[in-house]
């Protein structure tokens, strides 16, 4: 997959499939129905995925096969032809925020070559995690978060004061929060959608440079494979809550559930990222409807050269 044609073909794709599903959800934004806004999103997902040339397979899903008709992990998308890729995907992240209209839901999906992203269980994962331009090294998963922001500060020149760091808006975050404000770092909470706090940290125009935080394994590999295009930093450990969540864990190949993982160990080959705004927010617009056509912004990012490109497409509602 060193062919950057066979990924500039595959990220124009992608940007239809990840619109395809956003338009759909937004359909039920506010309706407070997170069921169906969900359901749409997979059924339109799924729909264009299987139009796209590839042998692909679903490594980061929404449960297992008999879960189904959601979007699972081992299901085979895509024409058959073409090239053996992995998938991880989120049609709609941001379920309640969907329901709600609220801000910040996205359609995600990220691909890589057969093999190249970790295969994680859906349990939880700490995540670390920081923009492009710092030396290897200045995060550290085993360091307190305001131990993170001191280190941070340091290379950037800067009073702590001065950085932002998102949070996942959690009553088990209270202690984490507690030890950035200890410090002096500004926290940005947030209600739902970590996938989109990490991505903040690569746009500087967000002004957040920090993620932290316990949220889903799945959305922590996704987020990775953005950091992996744009060349940010991030260390994740997978949190077990039972047995039984260990064992999925073994069933899928991971053996040390104890290891840090950075971000060449979430996703270590090429990979392409995108996602499309269901609802406005800091990142991205939302869907929204105008004189009969619908509009989308969609966030696009290759790592093969390392390109972020916004897209927005209008196309009357017939064609969406």
């Amino acid at each position: 997959m060193a062919d950057s044609r066979i990924h500039s073909t595959l990220a124009d794709a992608m940007i239809r499939v990840t619109e395809a599903a956003a338009v759909a959800a937004f359909d039920y934004s506010g309706r407070g129905d997170e069921r169906m806004a969900d359901q749409a999103a997979v059924d339109a997902m799924r729909t264009r995925l299987n139009q796209v040339e590839i042998k692909g397979r679903i490594v980061i899903g929404e449960g297992e096969r008999d879960e189904a008709p959601m979007l699972y992990i081992g299901e085979d998308v895509g024409t058959g032809e073409g090239a053996e890729m992995d998938l991880a995907l989120d049609p709609l992240e941001g379920t309640t925020l969907t329901a709600k209209a609220m801000s910040n839901a996205l359609s995600v999906l990220a691909i890589a070559p057969h093999g190249t992203m970790l295969h994680s269980p859906d349990v939880y994962m700490d995540k670390l995690a920081i923009g492009p331009g710092y030396p290897d090294g200045v995060i550290d998963l085993d360091a307190s978060p305001a131990e993170n922001v001191l280190a941070l500060a340091k290379e950037k020149g800067v009073d702590p004061k001065h950085l932002t760091v998102c949070v996942l808006d959690r009553p088990r975050h209270q202690e984490l929060i507690a030890s950035l404000r200890s410090v002096e770092a500004r926290v940005v909470l947030i209600p739902d959608g970590d996938i989109a706090g990490v991505i903040n940290t690569t746009d500087p125009t967000t002004g957040i440079d920090m993620y932290i935080g316990r949220g889903g394994a799945p959305e922590g590999v996704l987020a990775a494979a953005a950091l992996k295009c744009i060349g940010g930093q991030m260390k994740a450990r997978l949190v077990f809550r039972n047995d039984e969540e260990k064992g999925r864990a073994r069933r899928v190949g991971i053996q040390d559930l104890t290891r840090i993982y950075d971000l060449a160990d979430l996703v270590h080959d090429e990979a392409v990222f995108c996602a499309t705004g269901v609802t406005k927010g800091g990142l991205l617009d939302g869907v929204s409807y105008s004189n009969g056509t619908v509009e989308t912004e969609t966030l696009i990012m290759t790592s093969f050269d390392h390109s972020t490109r916004r897209v927005r497409t209008r196309r009357p509602v017939s064609k969406a």
